[in-house]
């Protein structure tokens, strides 16, 4: 298949084009210098040049903190641009898969949430994607948004890299132990888009891997995983700590946990657990 990437250079995106390549696809892989989304003319003239089939929307802005401040910024780029790719994707005929967030819930639920319940976003970032997601269904008529979270791969900084890297360096540090979601490892989302691709099962989809664990928990198994997998010696001494002593600018969800209710329903490779994905990930960075 005919295939645009946009983000192409980004954590998610990179891994996305090594996977189409390897399958075979002819692709177009768009960063900022090739296709700035927030650009309607250079989006028409890009998308209707190539005439792709498909188009995986990577390019976001994702500086969730920043973005608290930078209200203009968050929109151009996720709202704006995102308009700018549907409206090109809707005219050469293309299906558009948008990656979107679990930031779009507010993160109060008891339970995990499933496609189809209300959103509420609290955050800049948060509103910003929902925006797009509202974009995307309004103005295309083959369309997926394909909602994800905890995100790390390894083209990019990430929390698991992050935490590595603390664990070799600092004796003592704390991990916030009150927010809970699913780790999702970008070649696990990266097939998962591709099978999607190349259905017409349109819709909203929560797409991250299998489970679910607190930041503290999912340190703890980074910890363990880099030990056993590759004999990383990890130093630090780990604590847990609430979200009120470790605050940031932009609200967190509680509760990102997602049901992926749309992949059971549609007969859908579902992703595989969490804890796997981390020790494939921690296998190949070394």
């Amino acid at each position: 298949m005919k295939v645009l990437v946009t983000g192409a250079s980004g954590q998610l995106g990179r891994d996305v084009v090594l996977l189409l390549e390897k399958e075979g696809h002819d692709i177009l892989a768009c960063d900022r210098d090739q296709m700035d989304i927030t650009n309607q003319a250079q989006c028409n003239e890009v998308i209707s040049s190539y005439h792709p089939e498909v188009i995986i929307h990577c390019a976001a802005y994702t500086a969730v903190d920043a973005a608290e401040t930078d209200t203009d910024g968050a929109y151009k780029v996720n709202a704006v641009g995102t308009r700018n790719v549907a409206v090109a994707a809707e005219k050469v005929g293309a299906k558009l898969i948008y990656i979107s967030t679990d930031y779009v819930f507010d993160g109060q639920s008891t339970t995990p949430y499933q496609e189809y319940d209300d959103t509420n976003p609290r955050s800049v970032y948060g509103k910003s994607k929902r925006a797009g997601e509202w974009l995307v269904q309004s103005l295309c008529s083959k369309w997926f948004v394909v909602r994800t979270s905890w995100v790390y791969g390894l083209h990019g900084n990430n929390f698991v890299k992050t935490m590595l890297k603390l664990g070799q360096e600092k004796p003592k540090f704390q991990v916030v132990h009150d927010q809970k979601g699913s780790p999702t490892y970008t070649v696990d989302l990266a097939f998962f888009l591709i099978e999607l691709m190349g259905t017409e099962m349109y819709g909203i989809y929560h797409a991250s891997n299998c489970g679910e664990c607190t930041w503290y928990e999912f340190t703890q198994a980074i910890f363990e995983e880099a030990q056993t997998v590759v004999g990383v010696s990890i130093q630090a001494e780990l604590e847990p700590c609430t979200t009120e002593q470790f605050p940031r600018p932009a609200p967190r969800p509680v509760n990102s946990v997602m049901d992926h209710l749309s992949i059971r329903t549609n007969g859908l490779t579902d992703l595989r657990p969490w804890r796997e994905g981390l020790r494939d990930f921690i296998r190949s960075m070394s």
